[in-house]
């Protein structure tokens, strides 16, 4: 059940994520990968607060520990997650929005992985 209420998370954080990465992109001059970055903290913001209260509400982590090690996986995610895009659409010619979907989906299991095992940690 764990798992499940991670994906909802995610998939309510990957909507904030998409809708500032395509905000970014077809209305500045903010390029796909710096872009996708800047969608996946912000949808990091929205992860952290359902995580905490579904995904992991049996930790008894409190905000002082989980929260800096909730953004530090978030910026790793964020970090990889950006330059799988750029690898993406700078190396492979991909559209930025297929990038991002295969990067959500290899970034996914990592994080969840890290936060269950370091960020909300019994």
């Amino acid at each position: 059940m764990q798992f499940f209420w991670y994906i909802v998370a995610g998939g309510l954080a990957t909507a904030v994520h998409y809708a500032v990465l395509i905000a970014l992109v077809e209305s500045s001059s903010v390029t796909a990968a710096p872009a996708a970055a800047i969608g996946a903290l912000s949808g990091a913001a929205v992860a952290y607060l359902l995580n905490r209260r579904k995904t992991f509400a049996d930790s008894n982590a409190g905000h002082a520990h989980a929260l800096p090690r909730f953004m530090a996986i978030a910026l790793l995610g964020a970090i990889l997650n950006g330059a799988l895009v750029w690898l993406g659409v700078q190396q492979f010619g991909w559209h930025y929005l297929f990038a991002q979907m295969l990067a959500t989906v290899m970034v996914l299991g990592l994080t969840f992985r890290l936060n269950r095992l370091w960020t909300f940690a019994q």
